[in-house]
């Protein structure tokens, strides 16, 4: 008997055969669809000889779209729905950022500093306490602390309202089924269309300044909390709800004592990688009127000037490493008994902690210090720079038996990128929507198919098929590397905390550094082209794959590995026969978030070298051409529907194989 047969329980279905049975059905499906290919492609290649998808079936959108623009453009002062409601969410917008301004430059950054270590402190110790405030003072030491501030009072607000959206949206998609399938096309849709591609309808609406800047965070960084939340709620231990139902609770007491308790790591991940994705976009939403750090970088980087890019990108760094350990912490505390002194408990230990941060800001206030001293500052954009330039001037080319970084590009590009991208412009446009339809009906239901080759043919309708499949090239080619190093690091880490412990700081970095930070010595060393868009792509997204994949694999019943290991299972038997299975949610919303984010960054790709739908986004939103910038966000969108649902089994198959 195998180690994955011992797992199951005497109430527990047999899963071989109705694996087996779910394989048959697959080869069904493949079966008819071959038929029906074996008439259909003949006529549609006698009807369409070239293969390139055909004028007559395109559409133009310019003209409605521009005459929307300039509708909006004209109305934008005087009609209601811009005075009475858009104009008030401004309004909302800009006193809750500009009020948690005030109150971050009123306490000085003593205060600040402060106030950070000491919520640390509450929450977690004093080791949190000290990093919480040393990060905060290594911004004054880089001469960021009033963008620091700025970036701050951006990022409170937008992460609050992505965390409460989610929060809620995640509630009601995890609680029903059929909000959880109306909302899934809605989240592909908000996390894959390019921040560039609704930049621009977002300044048409707002204006350029802080609304849009946190409107457009808000939808970026909302999707994650979404789905963590539904995936937490939507896997609560059956066993543990169908007791707390037998003991009478109410449908409200069930989610508050059973489903959110048991969701609490899920909830945890959402709020961390809201945080991430949040300040992720500072650098974008610098460019429309922002400010803070994200300036600091976008100006940096129009000057090519990697030193100061980084002294601005590290803050933001800083940032997400407090906000994410202090909020880890607190949640980990939520049930769990208090500890220390009695004196230090529940609000008392609270209002101490108030009273001590408002004293250091009172002292900073009376002595005329609540700005970081200028003679406190170190400037590191040369040193920067310099080991930049060494890097390039080593590393670029002619190292021995390895090559140089221009040679592995070059080779990525030969090897991989061109026979992808050939391949896909070799396909008749019939055959790529028929291997969408064979491969969406085998992982899911016929449902999941039409809406997959929808999605493909609304490309070609949009008349930008063939900067689609080459920007599908790169997707695809960039999500491979993606997957197979975030697996092969994800189980890595959960086999060994120490790895964990010590791949964290890393992966804060990795995500929540601003991507125009590290595009400049991406591109010094790849040199420009699809290769060093590519590898952006990697560098992003990789951070949210090996989170998910070690946070689902740690999550698996340590019953069902106690198990395993008596029946005599090794240690490479109990991950491919137990962790894996039981971990397979988890291991494909990381396939999801690796798709999302690889097109998050595809817009990268444009402005280094990558060409195709990046690119166009990238010129409709400088020459303020709302039709090529939104066509082009349109088809990217289109492009993760489709690989979302080739890669994402619906829960009825779901329900079917279990």
């Amino acid at each position: 008997m195998s180690a994955a047969t011992s797992v199951g329980t005497a109430d527990t279905p047999p899963t071989f055969p109705l694996r087996s049975a779910a394989r048959y059905r697959t080869l069904g499906k493949l079966l008819l669809l071959a038929v029906a290919a074996a008439v259909l492609v003949p006529l549609a290649d006698a009807q369409w000889s070239s293969g390139s998808w055909p004028g007559a079936l395109t559409v133009d959108v310019s003209e409605p779209l521009g005459t929307a623009s300039d509708w909006i453009i004209d109305n934008r002062d005087r009609h209601p729905l811009f005075l009475y409601f858009f104009g008030h969410i401004s309004n909302a917008i800009v006193l809750s950022v500009r009020a948690v301004y005030l109150v971050l430059l009123a306490l000085g950054w003593g205060g600040v500093a402060a106030l950070a270590g000491l919520i640390a402190w509450r929450v977690a110790g004093l080791r949190l306490a000290l990093t919480s405030a040393v990060s905060m003072a290594l911004c004054g030491v880089l001469g960021m602390w009033v963008p620091t501030m700025q970036t701050l009072a951006l990022m409170v607000v937008a992460v609050l309202a992505s965390v409460v959206l989610g929060g809620l949206l995640g509630l009601a998609a995890g609680l029903s089924d059929r909000t959880y399938r109306a909302l899934r096309p809605v989240l592909d849709t908000m996390q894959v269309l390019p921040a560039f591609a609704y930049l621009l309808p977002v300044v048409l609406v707002f204006g350029i300044g802080v609304p849009a800047a946190v409107l457009a965070t808000v939808v970026y960084a909302a999707p994650p909390m979404t789905r963590l939340t539904a995936l937490g709620l939507r896997n609560a231990d059956g066993g543990v709800m169908e007791a707390v139902a037998s003991l009478g609770a109410t449908g409200r007491q069930r989610l508050l004592t059973a489903r959110l308790p048991l969701a609490r790591k899920e909830l945890l991940l959402g709020v961390n990688q809201t945080i991430m994705m949040a300040l992720s976009m500072a650098v974008i939403a610098s460019m429309i009127g922002a400010g803070g750090l994200g300036d600091r970088v976008y100006q940096a980087l129009s000057s090519v000037d990697v030193g100061a890019a980084l002294a601005a990108g590290v803050p933001i760094v800083l940032l997400a490493v407090v906000l994410d350990r202090v909020t880890g912490a607190a949640g980990e505390k939520l049930g769990a008994e208090p500890t220390g002194p009695a004196a230090l408990r529940g609000w008392r230990g609270w209002g101490l902690a108030a009273v001590a941060a408002a004293a250091v800001a009172l002292a900073g206030r009376l002595t005329n210090s609540l700005s970081w001293p200028e003679s406190w500052t170190y400037a590191i954009a040369e040193p920067v720079n310099t080991a930049k330039d060494w890097m390039v001037d080593h590393l670029y080319t002619g190292v021995p038996v390895v090559g140089g970084t221009a040679d592995w590009a070059a080779h990525f590009t030969r090897w991989v990128l061109d026979p992808v991208r050939g391949g896909l412009l070799g396909l008749p446009w019939w055959g790529v929507l028929l291997i969408v339809a064979a491969l969406a009906w085998a992982i899911g239901t016929w449902r999941t198919a039409l809406t997959a080759v929808a999605s493909m043919a609304a490309i070609g309708v949009l008349g930008v098929w063939k900067p689609s499949m080459d920007t599908l090239s790169q997707v695809l080619a960039a999500v491979a590397v993606t997957l197979l190093l975030g697996f092969l690091i994800g189980i890595a880490a959960a086999r060994s905390p120490r790895l964990e412990r010590m791949l964290r700081p890393v992966l804060d970095v990795f995500q929540t550094m601003p991507q125009f930070v590290y595009l400049i010595p991406v591109v010094a060393l790849f040199a420009v082209g699809r290769a060093p868009a590519v590898a952006a792509a990697v560098v992003y997204a990789l951070p949210a794959v090996v989170r998910i994949t070690t946070q689902g694999l740690k999550q698996v019943d340590p019953a069902a590995l106690e198990s395993a290991r008596s029946m005599g299972a090794g240690a490479v038997q109990q991950l491919r026969q137990v962790q894996l299975p039981l971990a397979r949610p988890a291991l494909l919303l990381a396939v999801n978030q690796g798709v999302v984010l690889v097109l998050a960054v595809v817009i990268i790709g444009g402005l280094v070298g990558g060409g195709a739908l990046g690119y166009d986004v990238v010129a409709g939103l400088a020459r303020g051409d709302l039709a090529t910038g939104l066509v082009a966000g349109a088809a990217i969108v289109c492009l993760g529907l489709v690989l979302d649902r080739v890669t994402q089994p619906t829960a009825r198959r779901e329900r079917k194989e279990r």
